[in-house]
């Protein structure tokens, strides 16, 4: 208890020292409030932006909040964009952890010591978070691996200050009505989930394993091995991979990789991921991709750390293609009506109204040279407009956001010239082709034969005990009337007449659905 208090002491001594009470106030917009609060402050001198104030009231409170602070620069469905700006700048700079308590970490998690699970055991770490922390190894076959170790002591400190995160939130709610927009509770509820999917680290190297799966035969992305046998989930070990931080853009230029390939690469990386695979890499800042300058994987990108990724159904998909193809030809109404049809935008919602809102916030972008669009900016601007329609955004459309944001700028500052548009567009188109032309009809079929083999041999006798207890349920009575016997035997013939006739029309349809079913796969393998 006296350690919460203390705690608490401290955040809000820092939210004094910074102001972050005058933020909160301003935008209650009670001036007599903000005499009160400046009277009470007199001392105090607030030059600085509110948007720079917050960040380095969060940098001050550690990694925690922190990471909170990376988690709001994301909600920009939420969030000012002052705010959101200044917060995605926001970076762990966590000092490393003693390597006795890595060791202790790793002999716990593994049940051995590190001298003698690795032939040898970097006790010095390369990277440190605040999560965990990274030291380089040598299996006893001599594979060289990374051992990332979880920080001890993580999730005591989490929860803590998440329930103080929590009472803060619940606080905001009752005092401020416009909060009720932002929805701070659900906002610290997202962290906490996002939070403890970092701390289990086998669902990081479940993760990475499916990223590598998916890419097993690029050209374009390598992802580590993960090593199972040394896995827990406060312990990982995979593959060391080495490269050149993609940040680095001068080291990357003076080893001869081609920046304009490398800028489109990663825009075709996305895409594939997002489309192809509906699950893609959430957390791709630069910090975290590495570009290979060895001879036999010149030029690729190398993820790391998947403690965060996003998945899509085919529903998502096929909204997210349909809307991103409706903007590049412009075609307003067709992107009002996806949000409508999907169900985000309530169903009483008028079409030409959310089309003439989307129009007023995208049409002055494309009165711009393409190049100098900004794809990310219209899926904010689009966010920004659902506020005023209730539109609900959806938890992965925001991951796929804050991702796209970083692609976009990662291009850019690879190839200042990246016309995102241009890239995506005929990958989209090609995508769609697949999906609604004769090649997705007989991919889907090929996909659905194994339960259709199962279910169609079942189809008579099925519809055969449906048709009979029917008969039978309407028998007795007529109209509520009991039945005479020759009304009844009238029915019985009529009703097996009709039948007959079902049953042949079911018979007809399956038979012609068949034979057309297999030509259409027939000439398929035929023409490929």
């Amino acid at each position: 208890m006296i350690l919460k208090f203390l705690r608490l002491l401290k955040i809000l001594t820092v939210a004094t020292k910074y102001g972050l009470d005058e933020i909160a106030v301003t935008s209650l917009h009670a001036p007599r409030t903000a005499r009160v609060m400046s009277t009470l402050f007199f001392w105090r001198r607030i030059t600085s932006p509110r948007a720079i104030r917050l960040r380095q009231a969060l940098e001050e409170l550690g990694p925690i909040f922190i990471k909170f602070g990376q988690v709001l620069s994301t909600r920009r469905d939420l969030m000012p964009q002052d705010i959101a700006d200044e917060l995605s700048l926001l970076q762990d700079r966590v000092p490393p952890f003693d390597s006795d308590l890595a060791i202790a970490q790793i002999t716990e998690a593994l049940g051995a010591h590190p001298d003698q699970l690795f032939a040898s055991f970097d006790r010095v770490p390369v990277a440190s978070a605040s999560i965990a922390q990274v030291h380089f190894a040598t299996l006893k076959n001599g594979k060289e691996v990374a051992v990332k170790v979880l920080r001890p002591g993580m999730k005591k400190t989490i929860d803590e200050d998440l329930a103080l995160m929590d009472m803060a939130a619940a606080l905001i709610e009752k005092v401020w009505a416009e909060s009720r927009r932002l929805k701070p509770r659900e906002v610290v509820a997202e962290f906490d989930k996002y939070l403890h999917d970092e701390l289990d680290l086998m669902r990081e190297a479940a993760n990475a394993s499916q990223l590598r799966r998916n890419f097993a035969n690029s050209t374009l992305l390598m992802v580590p091995e993960m090593y199972w046998d040394y896995c827990s989930s406060s312990v990982i070990v995979m593959e060391r991979m080495r490269g050149i931080p993609v940040s680095q853009i001068d080291r990357l230029a003076a080893e001869g990789v081609d920046l304009k390939k490398l800028s489109s690469d990663g825009v075709e990386i996305f895409f594939t991921q997002v489309f192809r695979d509906g699950f893609f890499h959430a957390d791709m800042h630069p910090g975290n991709i590495l570009v290979s300058v060895e001879k036999e994987t010149f030029g690729r990108y190398i993820a790391l750390d998947f403690g965060i990724v996003g998945t899509l159904n085919d529903f998502d998909k096929d909204y997210l293609s349909q809307n991103f193809l409706a903007f590049f030809r412009r075609d307003y109404k067709r992107v009002a009506e996806a949000h409508i049809e999907s169900g985000w935008a309530p169903r009483d919602t008028r079409v030409d109204e959310l089309e003439s809102a989307v129009r007023a916030c995208c049409e002055p972008i494309f009165d711009r040279p393409l190049k100098d669009i900004s794809f990310g900016q219209i899926l904010l601007r689009l966010f920004q407009t659902s506020r005023r329609f209730n539109v609900e955004v959806q938890p992965q459309l925001v991951l796929l956001q804050k991702t796209l944001l970083n692609i976009e700028g990662l291009g850019r500052q690879l190839d200042p010239d990246l016309d995102l548009w241009k890239t995506a567009k005929p990958y989209l188109e090609r995508w769609m082709g697949e999906q609604v032309g004769w090649r997705g009809m007989v991919e889907r079929l090929r996909a659905e034969a194994p339960r259709y083999a199962h279910i169609f041999p079942q189809l008579p006798r099925l519809l055969h005990q449906t048709l009979e207890r029917h008969a039978h349920s309407g028998m007795a009575t007529h109209n509520g009337h009991p039945l005479a016997q020759a009304e009844l035997l009238a029915m019985v013939l009529v009703e097996q007449r009709r039948t007959n006739r079902l049953l042949g029309l079911m018979t007809f349809l399956g038979l012609t659905t068949g034979a057309l079913g297999m030509a259409v796969v027939g000439w398929y393998f035929y023409v490929g």
